[in-house]
C-alpha cells in the first residue's frame, strides 16, 4: 500500500511541476519618419521576404499596414513563429506616403519586440 501511495505522490508531483512554456509575442514595430525627423502618420508600410537562393521566388511573408498618429506600424508574427524554431525572418521594409519613399531591413527575433526606423524622402 505504501508503494502505491508513494508512486501516486510521485506522479502527482511530476504533473504539478511540469508544464508547457507559453510562447511570447513576436512583434515588429516600424517607425516612419520624414527627412526632418518628424513622425509620419498614414504612411503605408510593407514588410516582405525576398528569396536569396536559386529556387523559384517564394515569398512566405508579405504584410501591409499604415502608420498611426505617432508614425508606428506594428506587425504581429505570432502565427509565423513556432516554439523551438531556430529563427523567424529577415524582412525588407518599404514605406511610402505620397511622393516620399524609404526602405530598410529588419531582423525578426523570436518572442521579442523588434524595432526599426525608416526615413522617407522625395
Amino acid at each position: 500500500m505504501k508503494k502505491i501511495v508513494l508512486l501516486f505522490s510521485l506522479v502527482l508531483f511530476a504533473f504539478t511541476f511540469s508544464s508547457c512554456r507559453k510562447k511570447g509575442d513576436t512583434i515588429a514595430n516600424i517607425y516612419v519618419k520624414d527627412e526632418t525627423n518628424l513622425s509620419v502618420s498614414g504612411a503605408m508600410v510593407i514588410l516582405y521576404g525576398t528569396n536569396t537562393g536559386n529556387t523559384p521566388q517564394q515569398v512566405a511573408v508579405f504584410d501591409t499596414l499604415y502608420t498611426n498618429s505617432t508614425g508606428l506600424a506594428s506587425f504581429n508574427f505570432n502565427d509565423i513563429y513556432q516554439l523551438g524554431q531556430a529563427g523567424v525572418a529577415v524582412l525588407d521594409i518599404k514605406a511610402q506616403k505620397l511622393n516620399k519613399i524609404g526602405q530598410g531591413i529588419i531582423k525578426i527575433e523570436a518572442e521579442t519586440v523588434n524595432e526599426e526606423t525608416v526615413f522617407i524622402q522625395p
